[in-house]
Formats: C-alpha cells, sequence, structure tokens
C-alpha cells in the first residue's frame, strides 16, 4: 500500500459530446485548457448501465454481466429495468482496486447507477418508498444511513419528479451537485463519482440538433462549473466522462408487435388491457433504446426469428451467438438475439394491436412495470387540453387518500426525436473524456481505460 491518495471527482455529464463543447461551455473548457481532451471509444450497447458498469470495472458485459439497462431474469419469467443491487455487477470495481492501493482511501458514489449494497463507503441514489396503502414517496436511499437526513434537512428532498418524466429538468442535477459538494465536505472521501443527467432530457425530447440545446448545454456547463470550482479548490483533480452521444431520432420500430403478428408473443387478458407474458411466449423482446434483446424458448425457432427480424424495416443487424461474442455482449442475460436498430431508429416495447388494451401504466411514468425502456415518459399527452389541471387533481386524489393514476403519458413515439445505444457513426458525437491532468494527454480513450486512467489519477 502506498502513500495516501489525491483526491478526485469523476463528473459523469450524461450525454456531453465533443461536438457540443465551445462557447456555451467555459467552465469545462477550463479543464480542457489545463489537462486535455479526448474522444472515448464507447462500449456496446451504448446505454446508461452498460456504460456506468464498464467505466467502473473495465470489463465489457460480457464479463461484468450488465447487458442493458434491464434484462430478463429467467428464472422469475420477467422482465426488470433499472434494479439497484451493486451485486448484479461483477468484477472488481475501482474503489475496490484503490483501497488496495492507497491508504485511508474512501469513494463516494453519488448518484451513479447499482449504487446500493456496494462496497463503496458513502452512497447516495433515488429511491421511493411504496407503503403498504399504495403510496409512492419520493426518496433517496444512502449508506451510511444518517447521511440521507443530513442531506435532507441541508438540502430538501431529492426532487424526484425532476429527475425523470415529462418535468425532468436540471433541478435534479443541481440537487445532485449540492449533495456531492456536501458529501465531501463532511466526509472528504478520497474519490467522488458524481452522475449529472441533465442533457439526457432534452437531447431526447428536442434532438441534438435542436438549437434549443444550447441553453441545456450551458445550464450544465454551470453546475459542473461549480463543483469543479468546488473540488478544486480542496485539492481534487477532475475528470470528466460521458456515457455516450445521442443521434437524431426519425423512426421507431414496434418490435414486440411483429414478434406477436408472427404468433410468437403472448399475452394475459387482466382488466380490460392486456399483458406481456413473457414465460409463455415462444419470443419476445426487451426493448432498451437502440437495442433489443430478443429471449427465444426454443432454440429451433432462433433461425426462423433471426430471419424475421433481419427482413424487418428499420433493423439494421441481428446478432447471434458468435456476433454476440463479438459484440462483447455474450452473456447468460443476453437475448438468444441481439437486435440493433437502424440508424436514427429506436425500438418501443409496445407489445399490444389495438391501443384501447394498452396497460394502465402505458400512460403513466412506471419504469418498473414496463417491460422496455419508454422515452415518451418525458411527454405529457399533447392530447390533454388542460395537462396542469389533471395533474393537480390526481395529486388532489392522492392527498385525499384516494387511489389515483398519473395517466398523463401519450402513447406517441414519434415525439421522441433523440436515441442511442449503437455505437457512434462519428467520433464527435460519441463520448469523450476530459481530464486535468495534462501529463495522462491522449487523443482517444477507451471506455474500459477510465478505471485505469482513475487510478492514476490518484497517484
Amino acid at each position: 500500500m502506498s502513500t495516501k491518495a489525491r483526491p478526485l471527482v469523476v463528473l459523469n455529464i450524461v450525454g456531453l459530446t465533443p461536438s457540443l463543447l465551445g462557447k456555451n461551455t467555459p467552465h469545462i473548457n477550463r479543464v480542457i485548457n489545463d489537462g486535455f481532451l479526448a474522444t472515448l471509444d464507447g462500449v456496446f450497447p451504448a446505454v446508461t448501465c452498460t456504460a456506468q458498469a464498464s467505466m467502473l470495472t473495465g470489463k465489457r458485459p460480457t464479463e461484468h454481466g450488465i447487458v442493458a439497462n434491464g434484462w430478463y431474469f429467467r428464472d422469475l419469467a420477467e422482465v426488470w429495468l433499472w434494479r439497484q443491487s451493486n451485486h448484479l455487477v461483477k468484477g472488481e470495481k475501482v474503489w475496490e482496486q484503490a483501497r488496495k492501493e492507497f491508504k485511508d482511501f474512501s469513494c463516494a458514489k453519488m448518484f451513479w447507477w447499482y449504487n446500493m449494497y456496494s462496497s463503496a463507503d458513502y452512497s447516495v441514489t433515488p429511491r421511493p418508498l411504496y407503503p403498504a396503502d399504495g403510496r409512492k414517496i419520493m426518496g433517496i436511499y444512502t449508506a451510511p444511513t444518517e447521511l440521507k437526513q443530513t442531506l435532507e434537512k441541508d438540502l430538501g428532498p431529492f426532487p424526484m419528479f425532476n429527475f425523470w418524466g415529462p418535468a425532468a429538468d436540471i433541478r435534479s442535477s443541481e440537487w445532485i451537485a449540492a449533495s456531492a459538494k456536501k458529501t465531501f465536505d463532511l466526509h472528504q472521501p478520497t474519490l467522488s463519482l458524481v452522475y449529472l443527467p441533465h442533457l439526457d432530457y432534452n437531447l431526447q425530447r428536442l434532438g441534438p440538433d435542436d438549437p434549443a440545446i444550447a441553453e441545456d448545454v450551458a445550464a450544465i456547463d454551470s453546475v459542473a462549473g461549480d463543483l469543479i470550482d468546488h473540488f478544486r479548490t480542496k485539492g481534487a483533480e477532475v475528470l470528466i466522462v460521458s456515457e455516450y452521444g445521442i443521434e437524431q431520432a426519425d423512426g421507431h420500430v414496434h418490435i414486440n408487435r411483429i414478434l406477436r403478428e408472427n404468433g410468437y408473443l403472448a399475452v394475459q387478458q387482466s382488466l380490460s388491457w392486456e399483458l406481456l407474458d413473457a414465460g409463455a411466449s415462444r419470443a419476445f423482446a426487451m426493448a432498451d433504446h437502440q437495442i433489443a434483446h430478443v429471449y427465444i424458448t426454443d432454440p429451433h425457432d432462433i433461425p426462423k426469428v433471426r430471419q424475421l427480424l433481419e427482413k424487418t424495416p428499420g433493423i439494421e443487424r441481428v446478432l447471434g451467438f458468435e456476433e454476440k461474442a463479438e459484440w462483447g455482449v455474450a452473456h447468460e442475460r443476453s437475448g438468444e438475439l441481439v437486435a440493433i436498430a437502424e440508424p436514427n431508429h429506436w425500438f418501443t416495447y409496445y407489445y399490444w394491436l389495438d391501443e384501447n388494451s394498452a396497460p394502465d401504466f402505458a400512460t403513466s411514468v412506471d419504469i418498473h412495470r414496463k417491460p422496455g425502456y419508454d422515452p415518451v415518459e418525458l411527454f405529457l399527452d399533447p392530447s390533454l387540453h388542460f395537462p396542469k389541471l389533471k395533474i393537480g387533481w390526481r395529486l388532489l386524489q392522492k392527498q385525499l387518500g384516494l387511489r389515483m393514476l398519473m395517466d398523463v403519458i401519450p402513447l406517441t413515439p414519434d415525439l421522441v426525436k433523440g436515441t442511442h445505444g449503437r455505437l457512434p457513426d462519428s467520433a464527435e458525437r460519441g463520448p469523450l473524456l476530459i481530464s486535468s491532468r495534462k501529463e495522462l494527454a491522449k487523443d482517444r480513450y477507451s471506455m474500459l481505460d477510465v478505471k485505469k486512467l482513475i487510478i492514476q489519477h490518484l497517484h
């Protein structure tokens, strides 16, 4: 074990690419001027949970097992997205290696995913509470437990509705940044991992080519700049990373409807709607942005399903057993096939053939019940004449103790203008790495190098 490490803050600014840097990023530019900017070769699929697990372990999904933001748990016959337990991520994490190399080392993991029950010293992550009366109370999970009380006392409750959904905006990133500063000042962690999601929202709502994105870039630069100044004043180095770039979305593919129309996907009638019956399906897809894991019960169906998908408009390619190994997703959690959308296309999770048969959760923000990722949750239904009045009425019902459904999300995938998941066609539109350490400069790094680079920054 060597001497004490120098402090380091790693800012994960989701969606930031070299093409977005410029006059709207003066604070980030200062770090580049002191150190360097490099493009970052991402991992496949280019989604949050996979990218973060790869950066923190230095491994591909084949090894760490995070094949997407969720997958089909075969033993449960259920699809689960956005799980929280760090036990799902295999491989040595960067803070575990650092603890072996530096004395008095500690790590604060601020809103990076798979944040519960990790071996990090300080953890903060969104975690609603679900009382037995059916309520959903927004909140956070922290380790140690008393950190929650400290943060909420000083900062107020975490603005969960600004973290995801139609109201998602800069306020969630501001709260996360403030909590990172507070945790650093209280506990002096050697390594602070800070997740700033703001750019992700309007890049998906509006698309990267919309002029209004400049305002979002300036907003997150301001939040990042305040963090950078705070940490550098305390002697910390700075490392900025991003997970992926977002490309314009012009089309979508209803992959589960295709499988259903061809007799592979099964549903259960439940009240007045249909539920995907994954365990009874010969084949179904867990859709996640521009990739879809296709789970197939009978191996004899694999060639037929592959042929069906390969001729489907909007699907660029389908990975089988050998291709999954080449692309780094040859893991038991992956589907028997992995479909990749064409450029500017993405996969919906929709499996119903009649909109009247859509389940009740389809028109709400419900990231755990939906058997796939749904970016339409970022929008209010444009057909609602008085959406704020309806939301107010639903909240009043909730306050009165009545059961209510916040059914304000449209079933209109055409609204989505930005997407990701494919590997980028251009480095300028892909993820990046920015460091305050000029002596480590290179023009290009791999996402798998991030773990090693963090260790180098600590020396």
